[in-house]
């Protein structure tokens, strides 16, 4: 945990050390009374906090059995920064298996895209959608964990559609905004994403990555229908979270925002 997160009706109250921000800052972090500890609040400021007071005291379960420890901690919160802002890259990505789509949506927010569009395809295993990942709220929860481990503050927006056309209707329809248009396939992509990214620069980007079986010829041709072109990661098979991950960092770099 790099930073402590809260909401903005948070950060003025004292912490509960129950609370797994509070247990880490007491356990992990050792802090004590006069320290202080990066936080932040939810797509807003970063700064420090400084602990003004620790009250903590032992409490025994109900069977009288187990004695943990009870309190709050009390700080004050000083804002330094905007908490490093969101990068102008959307990510669509079609349903990984839940294992591996937990790793990737920390990844995501980690690397700081502005948002994540998860959708069904004609390839993909149906019980994927039906997880209990695949919901708004849990996968927000994945997302703000990435966010935390980037030490930043600000959380990439997340969207569930059920099909390809829908998540690219719902696109076309609420970015006004002119972006680069990038989907990756490596069964027959138009041009390397390196050298495309090496030799272009753009503001904006949406890219496209399939799920594990990649794309039908259906969505082949609804994406070059909508403007997106084909690029290949090189002639090996990549998984989602990899191929996501890479294809982010190349065009994030082209972008300019990881020198």
């Amino acid at each position: 945990m790099n930073i402590c997160l809260f909401e903005s009706d948070e950060i003025s109250k004292p912490l509960s050390v129950k609370d797994k921000r509070g247990e880490h800052i007491v356990k992990i972090l050792h802090k004590k009374e006069g320290d202080t500890f990066s936080a932040g609040i939810i797509n807003g400021m970063a700064g420090k906090a400084v602990i003004t007071k620790i009250d903590l005291k032992e409490e025994k379960s109900a069977d009288g059995r187990k004695t943990f420890l009870a309190g709050n901690i009390f700080f004050d919160f000083k804002s330094e920064s905007d908490g490093k802002t969101l990068y102008p890259l959307t990510m669509i990505i079609g349903f990984p298996r839940p294992i591996q789509l937990k790793r990737l949506l920390r990844d995501m927010a980690g690397l700081g895209v502005q948002a994540v569009h998860l959708c069904g395809t004609e390839l993909v295993e149906k019980s994927y959608l039906k997880s209990e990942m695949s919901t708004v709220e849990n996968c927000r929860q994945l997302l703000l964990e990435g966010t935390v481990q980037a030490c930043s503050t600000h959380v990439p927006e997340v969207f569930i559609h059920n099909s390809l056309k829908e998540c690219l209707d719902f696109l076309e329809k609420n970015n006004s905004c002119k972006y680069e248009k990038i989907a990756l396939d490596n069964v027959c992509p138009q041009e390397s994403l390196y050298a495309f990214s090496s030799a272009n620069k753009f503001s904006s980007a949406v890219a496209a990555v399939g799920s594990e079986r990649g794309w039908s010829e259906n969505e082949r041709r609804l994406l070059e229908n909508s403007g997106y072109k084909r690029f290949s990661l090189g002639k090996r098979v990549l998984r989602t979270e990899s191929a996501a991950t890479v294809a982010a960092s190349l065009i994030l770099g082209s972008m300019g925002f990881l020198m």
